[in-house]
This record gives C-alpha cells, sequence and structure tokens, in this order.
C-alpha cells in the first residue's frame, strides 16, 4: 500500500491528489504516477529573478544528495529520501498553461526546472517539459529560461532554436565539478560532467543562449579555485556566455539525506557541516564574501558573465508581425 488511508489519516490537498496518482511504469526501485495539476505557474518570492516557476515532474531521479527540493515529497505524506524513487509526471500541463499565459504580464520572466530536473529519464518516456516548450514555441515575447544536468536536452535543440526566434530564452547547464568520480557520488543518477559540456557546446553551437552553474558550491568539496577556475575554463570553451556561482542551500529535508552521505564519503567534514548548518539553511558571513570574489576573479579571467545577457529576438511581439514556422 502506498499510502495509509487507515481512519485517522485523511489526505488533503497535494497528498490525496498523491494518493490517487496512476502508476505509470516502474523501472528498478524507481515508480513513475500522473498526478492531476490545478495551475503549472507557480509564483516566487520577489527576491528572486524570475517571477514564475515550471516544474513539469514531481520528484527527481538524479538524486543529488544535496538536494533542497526533497522537502516538496513531504507535502504529500512521503519521506524526502524518496524523492528520487517516486517520479510525478503532471497532468494536462500544456492545456493549462495556455490557460494561465494570458493572465500574466509578459514582463515576468518564468524558470522552467527549479525544483526539479525537466530533463530527467522520465522526460524521456512522458514528455512533459516537450508539451510545455511547444506552448511557448507558438508564443512571442515571453522570458524563460531552464536549467538542467541533463544531455537529453539536446533532443529539444531545434525547439528551443524555434522559441528563441520569438522570445528571450536562455538554457542553464549545471555541472558541479568536473571530476566524474566526485560528481557520481554528489549526483549519482545525473549524467557524466562531460555529457554535459558536450551538451553545452550542441546548445552554443545552434546559437542558443546558455551558461554553466556549478551550483550548489559545497564548501570544502568543490569550492576550491583551481577547480572553479577549470570548471569556468571548459565552459568557456565549451561555448558558454555566464558562469554562475551559488552556495549550498541545506533544507532540514536535505540535511537528513546529506548528512549521512558526508558521514560515509567525507566524515572530516561533518562536524564543521553541522556547526554551519544547523541553525539555518543558508550560509552567511565572511565566506559568502569571499566566495564571491572568488567567483568575480574567474570570471573576469575567461570573459564570463555572471548571469544571462538579455537579448532582442529575431521575432518580437512588437515586430514582423508575421506567423512562426508550425511546429512539424
Amino acid at each position: 500500500m502506498l499510502f495509509d488511508t487507515s481512519p485517522g489519516q485523511r489526505l488533503v490537498g497535494i497528498a490525496k491528489l498523491a494518493s490517487q496518482s496512476e502508476l505509470l511504469e516502474a523501472k528498478r526501485q524507481v515508480e513513475y504516477f500522473e498526478i492531476a495539476t490545478r495551475s503549472v505557474l507557480n509564483r516566487c518570492k520577489p527576491t528572486m529573478p524570475f517571477r514564475w516557476t515550471v516544474n513539469p515532474y514531481r520528484g527527481c531521479e538524479f538524486g543529488c544528495k544535496y538536494c533542497y527540493a526533497r522537502y516538496t515529497h513531504e507535502f504529500m505524506e512521503h519521506d524526502a529520501a524518496e524523492f528520487e524513487d517516486r517520479i510525478y509526471a503532471k497532468a494536462n500541463l500544456a492545456e493549462i498553461l495556455k490557460r494561465e499565459l494570458p493572465k500574466i504580464a509578459k514582463r515576468d520572466a518564468i524558470a522552467i526546472g527549479t525544483a526539479t530536473d525537466p530533463y530527467q529519464p522520465a522526460e524521456r518516456r512522458f514528455l512533459r517539459t516537450r508539451s510545455i516548450l511547444e506552448v511557448f514555441a507558438r508564443e512571442r515575447g515571453w522570458h524563460l529560461s531552464i536549467t538542467t544536468k541533463s544531455d537529453l536536452i539536446q533532443r529539444d535543440i531545434p525547439l528551443l532554436v524555434e522559441i528563441a526566434r520569438a522570445n528571450v530564452l536562455d538554457v542553464n547547464v549545471t555541472i558541479t565539478t568536473l571530476k566524474t568520480n566526485l560528481a557520481r557520488q554528489l549526483e549519482p543518477r545525473a549524467p557524466r560532467p562531460d555529457l554535459r559540456l558536450e551538451t553545452v557546446s550542441k546548445l552554443a553551437a545552434a546559437g542558443v543562449v546558455v551558461g554553466v552553474f556549478p551550483n550548489p558550491i559545497l564548501p570544502l568539496i568543490t569550492d576550491r579555485e583551481k577547480d572553479l577556475d577549470r570548471l569556468a575554463k571548459a565552459a568557456k570553451d565549451a561555448g558558454a556566455q555566464y558562469f554562475g556561482g551559488g552556495v549550498l542551500f541545506l533544507m532540514p529535508s536535505a540535511q537528513r539525506v546529506f548528512f549521512p552521505f558526508l558521514a560515509d564519503r567525507f566524515p572530516h567534514l561533518v562536524r564543521r557541516y553541522e556547526e554551519r548548518y544547523k541553525k539555518s539553511p543558508y550560509l552567511r558571513g565572511a565566506y559568502i564574501e569571499e566566495l564571491r570574489k572568488r567567483l568575480r576573479a574567474i570570471r573576469d579571467r575567461y570573459g564570463l558573465a555572471s548571469a544571462p545577457v538579455d537579448y532582442r529576438p529575431d521575432l518580437w511581439e512588437d515586430e514582423r508581425q508575421g506567423e512562426l514556422f508550425p511546429i512539424a
């Protein structure tokens, strides 16, 4: 039984929807469900660089040990450790998105893939991310970003090129480290770093605005200057235009997975991490300032911006009013 529905425990909201979800497929220890969706666009806090987020899936198969979004499974009465094993594909995304877009301002940026990777393995089967992109390929005037660790996005390069003709689009490829063994420990089911760099190259060659996010930067694990410098140079050589850099944000639900991982792989760091993250999921103070300086110097060295640079697409909303070519 997936959920305890005995008297005394009444599921409501997203937990109720999850309990009613149809099993789509099971692979190894991963199970796929389809979950009813009330809304595609989720409003963000004003402090974020985007106003709306879109996450086509709940849960993420990549199993990143540090993932902050594990808490979203707790809303469905799941343990945070099940985040990579119970994947929910959201239903009817294209239809809902078409209804919601006219209700928001086009000046508001929309970010796809902020909590779960939109190109995780489930996307090969269920095409939920592609269904969203097909809607935007028939729109113009939006500001969109996609964040992913996956080389599967290469499948959609022709579609991304079409979107970028009439909308501002940038793709953030997350590469936390170039060390394959370390990446496999931190992100056990994600594509290798070299495959992600190859993805940057192919996106850049197609004319898509692309950058690399070394996020999250993990103190004393991936934050050494020589490692960040090597990654930035590889990003530049692959055609990246910008290089991000945000330090680890560690929610309590993520700590329950990340701290045992540290104890197993980096036991000498457990005490220092606990001292810094037990009181708050955010790091503050001198370390953050030093890391910012380090990243600024690295970006300057390779001529990289810190974030995507805005541009005017060929077909903007108030220009060249001809219809976009239909998607085949």
